[in-house]
């Protein structure tokens, strides 16, 4: 049987047997590794060398600015600035879930954070005011994934800093796609809001509103810290993460204290852990991505859909449905690293540029985090919720529809993705 073969077997194998995703693909990747007769030492050399990267530093970093986040004030800040917005159109809380969705995507740029602090407070107050609760748990968990697309999207580093692409420029990128699959969401919420009267908000007036936007504009400039900084060149993804964590800090501890010095430590050590297991993933899918390459597994792929069609816009929907597949099973991480020879051999192929590339498999593989078996942000909002799974997944699909139909509409209209790039990173596109 063809090493190849043996390893994606094995993987999906010992995932079926309920493995740790990190064990499942050292496992397998080590068996293949003694079935080629490779030293057993590259095992260890391509797990360091998958983790050993200056701008991995700035995922922690991201990852307790959430936590500080949500510690204090400032997300239930920032909810008031999404209702005094939206707050008053026609299904109001359903438009302030994705609209503060939008917000805290270009702070902290986790999906998981997201659906557990914003559904927390939404789910239960939208299922109050006679939203159907696989509703409320569907939308707060489809509209978490912006923190997937939308800058400083972890994913996008990982992308940037594996495949050797401009994160500047991917986090640029997929600001458009962002912002347009969360008005997707709201267009979709309003149309039942007026089919089936959900209720909305009054608007608080001028004045109000104005009084909550000062009190929002603070933790506002986070995004502008880090997509003004990294893409100015003043510093990197990394120092941009630590830039927005100082800034949330002073804001949480020293002008809003309402995050006492005492709880620092447990919000570190929270942070610490919500690391490690992720990187425990990166680095045994760096020696799994490794063997992928080592095998030829990109050209396989390649060859085998250039039998089938040689279409480029053909080549990226097959590729699409393919990460659709995989976003089942796996989280974003992996299937990004795992799946990266393929992404980008096949992006080449249908001569798509690499920061539209990397957007477009960020943008479908952020859908796995609503469809099931893996679909955690899903698992998250229907135990807040405490409705079915089941009706969770039937109320999602349509909010999951639209997303990928941005990443089809962003194949046919490239500037979607590219038109920011272009205008702010214009030298990465020098020479075509």
């Amino acid at each position: 049987m063809s090493p190849l073969v043996v390893l994606i077997l094995t993987f999906f194998a010992l995932i079926a047997l309920r493995v740790n995703i990190g064990f499942s693909l050292i496992l397998s990747s080590a068996i293949v590794i003694l079935m080629e007769g490779l030293p057993l030492i590259s095992v260890a050399n391509q797990m360091f060398a998958g983790i050993d990267s200056f701008t991995l530093l700035a995922i922690p970093f991201f990852m307790l600015l959430g936590r500080v986040l949500n510690a204090g004030s400032i997300t239930d800040r920032l909810l008031k600035v999404a209702n005094g917005a939206v707050g008053h159109l026609p299904g109001g809380l359903g438009h302030v879930n994705v609209f503060v969705s939008m917000i805290f995507a270009s702070i902290s740029g986790s999906a998981a954070a997201d659906t557990a602090s914003v559904g927390s407070i939404l789910i239960p107050a939208m299922k109050k005011a006679g939203y159907p609760a696989p509703f409320a748990a569907a939308l707060t968990a489809a509209s978490s994934t912006l923190g997937v697309i939308i800058p400083p999207s972890i994913i996008l580093i990982i992308y940037g800093a594996f495949g050797n692409v401009s994160i500047g420029a991917l986090f640029v990128g997929g600001i458009v796609p962002g912002v347009l699959v969360g008005l997707f969401m709201m267009a979709y919420t309003y149309v039942l809001a007026v089919r089936y009267g959900y209720p909305s908000n009054p608007f608080p007036g001028f004045p109000v509103f104005g009084r909550i936007l000062s009190h929002g504009a603070a933790p506002l400039l986070i995004p502008v810290i880090v997509l003004g900084g990294i893409v100015g060149g003043v510093f990197t993804p990394t120092e941009g993460a630590i830039a927005a964590l100082v800034w949330a800090l002073v804001l949480s501890v020293v002008v809003y204290r309402d995050v006492p010095l005492r709880v620092l430590p447990k919000l570190l050590s929270d942070a610490v852990v919500d690391f490690a297991i992720p990187m425990f993933t990166v680095a045994g899918a760096g020696i799994f991505g490794w063997l992928i390459a080592y095998l030829g597994a990109a050209q396989i792929v390649v060859d085998f859909i250039l039998g089938v069609t040689d279409t480029p816009f053909l080549i990226i929907l097959m590729l699409i449905g393919f990460l659709l597949l995989v976003g089942m099973v796996l989280n974003p991480i992996s299937a990004t690293l795992i799946f990266l020879p393929i992404i980008q051999a096949l992006g080449e192929t249908a001569g798509m540029n690499p920061i539209h590339m990397g957007v477009l498999s960020t943008i479908v593989l952020s859908v796995g985090l609503v469809t099931p078996p893996y679909g955690i942000c899903l698992l998250i909002a229907a135990q807040i919720g405490g409705a079915s799974l089941g009706r969770c997944m039937l109320a999602a699909a349509p909010i999951c529809m639209l997303t990928v139909f941005v990443a089809i509409l962003s194949i046919w209209v490239p500037d979607i993705v590219l038109g920011l790039p272009k205008l702010l990173v214009p030298e990465l596109f020098t020479g075509g």
